[in-house]
């Protein structure tokens, strides 16, 4: 018996993983975080399948569920929304089960990020501008952030930022990021990244809070950076004709010489 973790993308549910698809489909068990995963990825799950919604659970009692999947030799598929490595709340369930050796594995999924930035159509890292993407939040009531973790010291690297689960504190965010950024600095807002209701919002620092309706909530992901917006950035040496690389040698004397 095995706990199969895996994430289930940002919403859409054919953007779930191969491998994650064809574990659902082999587990008679399945645990899925009811709140955000979508109902589409539960059509994977095999006929007479037992599939719970965790949402209203505590850790006891998804644990306990996992326990008695468990005695009863009863494989699991244990769906988190997006990628399991971000504010999953995975790490806790790995340890109980460590502690009760119950064997799992890990599958990554979709995160949120790459799905709004997806649907911004937009590359996060351009050449000149930023070569650096921050996962964040602000604090919440279920978890508090560590003293050095401000959102003030990541947007003075000038860092592209991926502010999640904050767009409650959306007016202390541009208050803490305009002294930085400057208030023209491109923001995006994107609301439930790859569903059917999916909605974006485009502004700046200073026109942000004005843009944004009261329906955006929650699953909503703040993106801020110069790259956002960006039409004058230097191209990648990676495919200038002459640049010399491994799979195209170029010169008298290449660093890479083609073998024959």
């Amino acid at each position: 018996m095995t706990v199969h973790f895996i994430g289930a993308g940002p919403g859409a549910p054919d953007l779930l993983t191969l491998r994650g698809r064809d574990l659902i489909a082999a587990c008679p068990v399945c645990l899925y975080a009811g709140s955000l995963v979508p109902e589409g990825a539960l059509a994977h799950c095999p006929p007479g399948a037992r599939i719970v919604n965790t949402a209203p659970l505590s850790l006891d009692e998804i644990v306990a569920e996992i326990a008695a999947a468990h005695a009863g030799g009863k494989d699991v598929a244990r769906l988190h929304s997006g990628d399991l490595s971000i504010w999953s709340a995975m790490g806790e369930q790995l340890r109980r089960l460590r502690a009760l050796d119950i064997p799992y594995t890990v599958t990554p999924g979709v995160p949120s990020f790459s799905a709004a930035a997806a649907a911004l159509e937009a590359e996060l890292t351009l050449p000149g501008l930023a070569q650096t993407v921050v996962l964040t939040r602000t604090p919440g009531r279920a978890s508090a952030m560590p003293e050095g973790e401000k959102l003030a010291a990541f947007a003075a690297t000038g860092a592209v930022l991926a502010i999640h689960l904050s767009i409650h504190l959306l007016e202390k965010i541009v208050a803490e990021l305009t002294p930085h950024y400057g208030a023209d600095c491109p923001v995006a807002v994107v609301w439930r990244a790859s569903w059917p209701e999916q909605r974006i919002v485009r502004a700046t620092l200073a026109t942000l809070d004005a843009a944004v309706g009261a329906e955006m909530e929650r699953t909503a992901l703040i993106l801020v950076g110069k790259t956002l917006s960006a039409a004058d950035f230097s191209e990648s040496r990676l495919y200038a004709a002459d640049y010399d690389r491994r799979y195209r040698p170029v010169g008298a004397e290449p660093r890479f010489p083609e073998v024959s």
